[in-house]
């Protein structure tokens, strides 16, 4: 797996891009300006370096040339991540030392698989003009297999809702959102989700109380409600969350195919037992 140096001052940028790179196995190093990537570049060796346009202390085309220019990184593929579009652009970006670049806003869905060509074109020993451009296009895919599965999604963090959405949409299922349990609670009795999917820890709430609030409600308590949460700060509640009914406790980062699949399972299992004999 790949070590990829990603030069971001936008913090939800980064944190996305962390994640899913975290989530297929590579390694993320963050900077958030020009002179702590270069830093960066020298101290981590990565294989690949991301790189936004407009930082606050550099030009990210001068960066481009700067990173090109030491030896120790001349061969180190350097991609674009810019919302820039205007013609002439493209010709800018590779003539600055770039090797391509990757639109903004970032497809969750093909992101890595973007990442991964240019890493592939490095591993092969493939020059700069034979590296892969992408300029924005969506790569065609197969539609979303019909599905009758609503899951409601509630995370105070605003990536983490758009993460789930592009996860769960493709895969057919139709996702509501809400930004904390109050929300949730209200968007759960006005339409009964088939599961619900919910961050831990979200600020002014107890961890597990929009959990007993929907276990305590006749209406809601046979929904499978699965918890989604980081590593940290998870020791005692996940047990507490189990006895509590909670059908899956689910630590990220993980693959978006895993959490479709521990979704589907989840369904199935509520599914299951709503047809065994009374």
């Amino acid at each position: 797996m790949a070590r990829v140096l990603m030069i971001e001052d936008n913090i939800e940028n980064l944190d996305l891009m962390s994640y899913l790179l975290l989530a297929w196995g590579h390694t993320p190093i963050p900077a958030q300006t020009g002179h702590e990537g270069i830093e960066m570049a020298h101290k981590e060796t990565p294989d690949l370096i991301l790189c936004d346009i407009l930082l606050p202390d550099y030009d990210g085309y001068q960066l481009a040339r700067t990173l090109k220019k030491d030896p120790p990184l001349h061969n180190t593929p350097v991609v674009a991540v810019t919302a820039l579009a205007m013609v002439g652009d493209r010709e800018k970006v590779l003539k600055s030392g770039f090797d391509g670049y990757i639109p903004k806003p970032i497809n969750p869905e093909t992101f890595i698989a973007q990442v991964e060509t240019f890493l592939s074109a490095s591993q092969r020993g493939g020059r700069r003009e034979q590296a892969p451009v992408f300029t924005g296009g969506v790569v065609p895919t197969a539609g979303p297999p019909s599905r009758n599965v609503t899951i409601l999604v509630v995370d105070n963090a605003a990536v983490n809702l758009a993460l789930a959405r592009d996860t769960l949409e493709p895969a057919g299922f139709r996702v509501i959102t809400a930004q904390d349990p109050d929300q949730a609670l209200k968007l759960a009795h006005e339409s009964p989700p088939d599961l619900i999917l919910s961050d831990v820890h979200m600020p002014g709430y107890e961890p597990l109380a929009f959990l007993k609030a929907v276990k305590s409600t006749p209406r809601l308590q046979s929904i499978p409600f699965v918890f989604i949460s980081g590593t940290s700060g998870v020791n005692g509640v996940r047990q507490q969350a189990l006895a509590l009914g909670a059908a899956a406790f689910i630590l990220r980062p993980i693959e978006p195919q895993a959490l479709v699949g521990q979704l589907e399972q989840y369904l199935g299992k509520e599914k299951a037992q709503e047809g065994e004999p009374q």
